[in-house]
């Protein structure tokens, strides 16, 4: 591995930290559909929690993928 890699992924892990710290601190209300698209399983009864958010863990594939896209075309 190049010494590049590991900036790039020092520079993700920071990028995920502050997007952690963002919605930890109240910033989360922004993203309040997240996870409530259609397509996204919830159900909830006393003593069971079941919650498969397929929609929106596609929208971040589809997003991630267009931005690996853009990146590789760009290099």
């Amino acid at each position: 591995m190049t010494p590049q890699f590991g900036k790039i992924l020092v520079l993700l892990g920071l990028a995920v930290v502050a997007l952690g710290a963002f919605i930890w601190l109240g910033g989360g209300s922004l993203l309040g559909w997240f996870g409530r698209l259609p397509g996204d399983i919830r159900i909830e009864r006393p003593g069971f929690r079941l919650y498969a958010p397929i929609v929106s863990m596609l929208l971040i594939s589809l997003l991630l993928s267009g931005i690996m896209w853009l990146v590789r075309r760009l290099s």
